[in-house]
């Protein structure tokens, strides 16, 4: 019988928790510290083979392999306390690692000196290796504080998905190293608190478009992803692939892209290339998950045969592209640009749902309104009373009356005290209770809705 991914994940940290032992007690090159490093290497190439991006945390005392805790007893607890010491909190470890690199990694952690701040020392620069501290703290959800360090994260995560499509498109291969940091720590926050994460898909950062959409995308397909009960490290191939879902795109001429006038038959024609151009480009890319071609390929075909590329029939799409493709057409529908108003709410649900789940499974789109809510977390709405809110919680069974935060009266003057609401909670004169009339535009209230979560 084949050992489980707990067993190698188990055998993995002993191999790792070795080596460390003899790089602290003779010379990098020594042929002990050699002989425990390529057993070392051997377990990683072992687990490589059932899961790919390998990832090591810490948790408090808890040593972690992909999401799974492993007993870590005796033989396990210097590696545990070295590497808080140092305060190294997680090691991702790609597939195609070397003995080289990872001799580096043993040597680093052995004889690196924690910083004075606590921070994360410096570390060398590693191609198949990352390490780092957890990108979001097991803190208690809510409050400013939180929703200031998801921002920042959501801010980087652009600025990645930039540098991502930069190396697509002049070097015909995204950066893989870079994007798969980035979903790693997207992940990590979809898994730890879904609703601030999905929150900050609200944002809009209109002048880089093309970037938070592949971010926002990411972070949707993983939300839907974490709702069916998808996690660890399938749950980052679930994100790559939505991130990198448009990726031929770099392909597409600028002037078919930015145009803002209806596009002809023969520029859609060119448009209309870049889902088998993204699907050529990962499938080039060394480091990319199968499925990041797939979903490239099939992310605008349709259940009932339409879409493109045309003439494609598939009997079933991948789940993967069932969840990238939703996210895709919200997404693009709420994000206003140059040439677009952003849609309502109630509009893109009603498209998701059109045609009676010939074009998506009507499943899928019944499980992310639900996910989602017509009226998301993060933004503020407009109550029949006159009263501005933000939404606070989505209420699944009834995705039209959300939790509420109240704050500003129905004149628009702000609250000194905001008070929540459940708006499915009635009372004893249905008539009398509180609703949502309208979404309210962020740019005609000075709220900060995501701070209020």
């Amino acid at each position: 019988m084949s050992p489980s991914r707990t067993e190698l994940g188990g055998d993995l940290l002993r191999r790792f928790a070795a080596a460390l032992r003899s790089g602290q007690l003779y010379s990098s090159g020594h042929p002990i510290v050699a002989r425990n490093v390529a057993a070392l290497v051997e377990a990683i190439e072992r687990l490589h083979a059932v899961a790919t991006p390998v990832v090591v945390g810490v948790v408090g005392d808890e040593i972690i392999v992909d999401d799974t805790p492993v007993s870590k007893g005796d033989a396990l607890a210097s590696l545990v306390r070295r590497l808080k010491h140092i305060a190294v909190e997680r090691v991702t470890i790609e597939r195609g690692v070397t003995v080289e690199e990872i001799t580096a990694l043993v040597d680093a952690v052995t004889r690196v000196e924690p910083a004075a701040d606590g921070s994360l020392p410096p570390f060398p620069v590693l191609p198949h290796v990352r390490v780092g501290r957890v990108t979001v703290q097991q803190q208690p959800d809510g409050g400013a504080a939180d929703m200031a360090a998801f921002k920042r994260m959501y801010l980087e995560a652009v600025s990645v998905a930039g540098t991502v499509w930069e190396s697509a498109r002049t070097e015909q291969q995204p950066d893989a190293t870079a994007a798969r940091s980035m979903v790693d720590g997207l992940a990590q926050a979809v898994s730890k608190n879904r609703t601030a994460l999905l929150a900050l898909t609200t944002l809009k950062e209109y002048d880089d478009y093309t970037f938070t959409h592949m971010v926002n995308v990411s972070i949707l397909t993983m939300g839907q992803a974490r709702a069916l009960g998808i996690d660890g490290a399938l749950l980052r191939e679930f994100g790559l692939a939505a991130l990198m879902h448009d990726i031929g795109k770099v392909r597409t001429p600028l002037g078919i892209l930015n145009k803002i006038e209806e596009l002809t038959s023969a520029e859609f024609e060119i448009l209309r290339r870049h889902p088998v151009d993204g699907a050529e480009i990962l499938r080039a890319t060394p480091d990319i998950p199968t499925l990041a071609p797939v979903v490239a390929f099939e992310h605008h075909l349709r259940l009932d045969g339409t879409g493109y590329p045309l003439a494609v029939r598939r009997e079933g799409l991948n789940l993967g592209t069932a969840l990238c493709s939703i996210a895709d057409v919200y997404d693009a529908m709420r994000s206003r640009r140059s040439y677009q108003q952003a849609f309502p709410s109630e509009r893109i649900l009603a498209v998701l749902k059109r045609n009676d789940g010939r074009q998506f499974d009507p499943h899928l789109v019944r499980r992310f309104v639900q996910l989602i809510g017509i009226y998301p977390a993060g933004s503020l709405v407009r109550l029949n009373t006159g009263e501005t809110a933000a939404v606070v919680t989505i209420y699944a069974p009834d995705p039209n009356r959300p939790r509420v935060k109240v704050v500003a009266d129905a004149a628009g003057a702000r609250l000194d005290t905001p008070f929540e609401l459940n708006l499915w909670e009635t009372g004893a004169q249905p008539e009398q209770s509180r609703t949502i009339v309208a979404p309210v535009d962020p740019a005609d209230i000075d709220v900060d809705a995501l701070a209020l979560l």
